[in-house]
């Protein structure tokens, strides 16, 4: 059974990221609007207050308590001073960038037929469009949430995503133009792996590509027998995006199983 509940102790001002300013994060540095900082998944800070020369200078402002004692693999969202986190493996957490100050907090409770990756409850963060935040969770669901209140707004199953079966979501979700792209963990378990992309208002699947080609797709002849089934191709880490090629790329993760590829034998 799927149980959500909601701590809410200040709603923000709603705010509106637009796709526009995720492509453009270079004219707003303080900001860190996707996961990897940029479409491009650079990774890398504009700001130059910290530097060589006075990174001795560094000490601790203040620290988040977080209800979890499970692994933090989550990157921030920064947006207009308010930091969107999860704690592990699916509460959301918006904090005072200033203070540590505690917004609000989203708590979700897995399926009990959740997911099982193979290194922990992880969850790598979130996205962000309009005054949405965008989680993926370990039971196989996507979630929407109001930015300004942390309310939820819808919750599905991502198609095919069935956590008993191994499927589990741990990656930060990506924002192309007016889609919310992931795809599921759990290669380890023999899932067949793909990449969707979903309504950001309705949370409704509009393209899905299998990482594991089935029959009549290209390369399945490479999979023996019924092996792409349980081919592995789990999504580990979130893609990135070339405006100009408008093409999105995504690294797939280990084959299923790892060590033992007879039964790919073509």
């Amino acid at each position: 059974m799927l149980v959500t509940a909601i701590v809410t102790t200040v709603s923000l001002t709603a705010q509106q990221v637009t796709f526009e300013q995720i492509l453009r994060t270079d004219m707003e540095p303080a900001n860190w609007l996707t996961y990897s900082g940029d479409v491009y998944s650079r990774r890398h800070s504009m700001l130059t207050q910290i530097a060589p020369a006075n990174v001795k200078d560094l000490e601790l402002q203040w620290a988040f308590q977080a209800m979890s004692l499970e692994k933090f693999e989550a990157t921030p969202l920064a947006i207009d001073g308010v930091l969107y986190t999860v704690q592990p493996p699916n509460d959301v957490v918006a904090l005072d960038g200033a203070s540590g100050r505690t917004f609000w907090t989203y708590r979700y409770k897995p399926a009990s037929t959740q997911g099982r990756p193979c290194c922990g409850r992880v969850n790598r963060g979130l996205a962000v469009l309009g005054n949405r935040l965008f989680m993926g969770t370990i039971d196989g669901r996507l979630v929407a949430l109001e930015a300004s209140t942390g309310r939820e707004l819808w919750n599905v199953a991502v198609a095919g995503a069935r956590p008993e079966a191994g499927y589990a979501i741990t990656v930060a979700p990506l924002v192309v133009k007016d889609k919310v792209i992931l795809g599921p963990a759990g290669g380890d378990f023999g899932i067949r792996g793909f990449i969707s992309a979903h309504d950001p208002a309705t949370g409704k699947e509009l393209w899905r590509f299998d990482t594991i080609p089935g029959p009549g797709q290209a390369g399945n002849e490479t999979w023996a027998g019924d092996s792409w089934q349980r081919g592995g191709g789990g999504i580990w880490t979130t893609g990135s995006y070339d405006p100009q090629l408008n093409l999105t790329y995504w690294g797939v993760g280990n084959p299923g199983p790892d060590f033992n590829a007879d039964v790919r034998a073509a």
